[in-house]
C-alpha cells in the first residue's frame, strides 16, 4: 500500500544565535511531527533549498552525514509501513517510531525499561538501525518483517527476559502446525538467533540461545536441498529458441536469464546494470545483496546478449531489458515449456518429521536464480576451479560450493559408468 506523507527538516530557535535542526514528518491530513536531530546550526548557514548546512567545513561534513542517516532512517520506517505492517501508522505510533529510529526516547524510565523488554519495540529498533549500518536489501528487512509478523500471530506479548528454549521450540512447533516446510522454519529461526544476538551485543537480551538453539530440522541442511540448474542442452534448448513477433517480452526475459547463465550474475545486479558497468571486456559491479565489488570477465554468449540491446535508447543507459523479478519467474515458466524442459524433478520436504514427495516437470521450478546455479554448475563441469568462481560470483566461502560440487561428483559418477556398456 501506499503511505502518503512527507518530510523536511525545519529549524527550531535555539541559545543565542544558533538554531536546533528538526526533522518534520507530515502525514496527510495529520499534524506535522518534530523530532530533533540534534544537529544545530547558525541560521545564516542553512541552505533551506538543500536542506543542508552550507560548508566543507569538518563540523558541516559530520552534520550533514547525520542528516543524511536522519533522511535513510525515515524513508526505511516508510518502507515498513508500506511493504511491511501495509498500513498508515498513528500519529502516536509515528512519533514512537521517530524516536527509535533516530535514537532518541523521551520517556519516563519505567517506560524506558519496559520498551526494552518489549522484543517487538526492539526488533523495531534493530532493522532501523540495522537497515542503514549494515546497507539492507529490502529482500532482508522484508524478511525480519515476516519473522515479526510470524512471532505476533504466535503471541502478541512477547518480553525479551522471558525468552527461553522453551517459548522458541513453542514457536517452532507453532510453525510447525502451520504447515510451513523445515528449511522454512529453519530461515525463520535463525533470523531469530541473529536478532537475539544483536539484541545481547546491545544490552536488551541477556540469554544465550542465539548461541546454543540449534535445532535439527529433517531436510533443512544445505546438502539435502534440490538445486534447479540447467543441462548444457537445456540451457541451448532456450537459448536458441526462436519467439514470435509478438511473443517481445518473453524473447527480453530470455535474454536476462541467458546472460545470468554465462555471468554468474544475480538477477538483482543485471537488472540494475548499466552499459557504464562494462568497460574492456569487463563487468565492473557492487552487488545489491552483499555490496561486493565484482569484476567478471565477458565471454562471447554473454556479449551477444549486451550487443543485442546496445542501441537500445529506451533503456535509458541500462544494458538490459529486465523486468520484475516477480513477472520474470513466471514468464521463465511459460520459456522453458515452449523450449521443452521437462524432465521430472522429485522435491523432497519435510514439514516436522514427516516427509513429503513432490514431482514437477523442470519448467516448472524455473526461476531467475535458476540461472546462478546453472553458471556454477556449468563452470564446475567445465573444470574451472572453485576459487576462480567465488571470485565471479561473490559467494562467501568454498561452504557455500559445496551443494554444486555434489552435483558434479554425482554427474562424474554417471558418466564413468557409460565405460561398462563397452
Amino acid at each position: 500500500m501506499i503511505v502518503a506523507y512527507r518530510y523536511k527538516f525545519v529549524l527550531h530557535k535555539g541559545r543565542g544565535d544558533a538554531c536546533s535542526v528538526y526533522l518534520r514528518v507530515t502525514l496527510r491530513g495529520q499534524s506535522p511531527v518534530d523530532c530533533a536531530t540534534g544537529v544545530m546550526v547558525q541560521r545564516e548557514a542553512w541552505d533551506g533549498e538543500r536542506q543542508r548546512i552550507i560548508g566543507r567545513d569538518a563540523q558541516a561534513q559530520r552534520d550533514n552525514g547525520h542528516l543524511r542517516r536522519v533522511e535513510q532512517s525515515i524513508l526505511g520506517l516508510f518502507e515498513r509501513y508500506e511493504y511491511v505492517d501495509k498500513a498508515v501508522p498513528t500519529i502516536s505510533d509515528l512519533r514512537a517510531d521517530i524516536a527509535v529510529a533516530l535514537g532518541r526516547y523521551d520517556k519516563t524510565d519505567a517506560e524506558r525499561k519496559t520498551a526494552a523488554d518489549d522484543l517487538y519495540a526492539v526488533m523495531d529498533e534493530f532493522r532501523s538501525k540495522s537497515r542503514i549500518q549494515n546497507n539492507w536489501s529490502k529482500g532482508t528487512d522484508g524478511f525480519f518483517g515476516v519473522l515479526r509478523n510470524h512471532l505476533s500471530a504466535y503471541s502478541p506479548v512477547i518480553h525479551l527476559s522471558h525468552i527461553d528454549e522453551e517459548m522458541v521450540q513453542g514457536f517452532l512447533l507453532y510453525l510447525t502446525a502451520k504447515g510451513y516446510h523445515n528449511t522454512y522454519i529453519a530461515k525463520l529461526i535463525s533470523l531469530l538467533r541473529w536478532f537475539l544476538r544483536w539484541a545481547a551485543q546491545h544490552g536488551y537480551y541477556h540469554g544465550s540461545l542465539h548461541e546454543t538453539y540449534k535445532p535439527r530440522l529433517k531436510g533443512s541442511h544445505y546438502e539435502t536441498k534440490e538445486v534447479i540448474y540447467l543441462t548444457l542442452n537445456e540451457l541451448k534448448a532456450i537459448e536458441s529458441y526462436q519467439f514470435d513477433s509478438n511473443q517481445g517480452t518473453m524473447e527480453a526475459v530470455r535474454d536476462v536469464f541467458i546472460f545470468c547463465c554465462y555471468t554468474g550474475l544475480r538477477y538483482s545486479d543485471a537488472a540494475k546494470l548499466q552499459r557504464s558497468d562494462i568497460v574492456d571486456g569487463h563487468i565492473n559491479v557492487i552487488t545489491r545483496k552483499t555490496s561486493d565489488r565484482l569484476t567478471i570477465e565477458l565471454n562471447k554468449h554473454s556479449q551477444a546478449v549486451l550487443d543485442k540491446y546496445k542501441d537500445a535508447d529506451w533503456l535509458k543507459g541500462r544494458a538490459l531489458p529486465a523486468i520484475s523479478i516477480q513477472e520474470s519467474n513466471a514468464y521463465l515458466k511459460w520459456i522453458g515449456r515452449l523450449a521443452g524442459i521437462e524432465e521430472p524433478i522429485r522435491i523432497v520436504f519435510y514439514n516436522g518429521a514427516e516427509r513429503h514427495e513432490e514431482v514437477h516437470p523442470k519448467y516448472e521450478l524455473l526461476t531467475t536464480h535458476c540461472a546462478r546455479r546453472t553458471f556454477v554448475v556449468t563452470a564446475l563441469q567445465l573444470g574451472i576451479p572453485a576459487e576462480v568462481i567465488i571470485k565471479w560470483t561473490g559467494h562467501s566461502d568454498f561452504a557455500a560450493m559445496k551443494p554444486y560440487i555434489k552435483i558434479v561428483d554425482e554427474l562424474k559418477a554417471r558418466n564413468m559408468a557409460k565405460f561398462d556398456a563397452i
